[in-house]
């Protein structure tokens, strides 16, 4: 089961799938450029949202996305 939240930078994440941390570092792992955005709900499945800059879920989505280029995980595309 997947941890619902995530500690980083001393400050604690929602990693909920479809959620702006959840959406940053997807994008990251997958090799996609910065696109901050989020789901209301199921991701894809449910309104996507592009939040503004400064706000609370874009600087979600931007740490979700320098958490997972610190980790280094990225999609092997064979």
């Amino acid at each position: 089961m997947m941890k619902e939240f995530i500690e980083f930078r001393g400050k604690s994440y929602n990693y909920r799938h479809g959620g702006p941390f959840d959406r940053g570092a997807a994008d990251s792992y997958y090799g996609r450029g910065l696109r901050p955005h989020y789901f209301k709900g199921a991701t894809y499945l449910s309104d996507e949202v592009i939040p503004q800059q400064g706000s609370v879920e874009y600087n979600d989505y931007i740490a979700g996305y320098d958490w997972n280029e610190e980790r280094g995980d990225k999609k092997d595309w064979g």
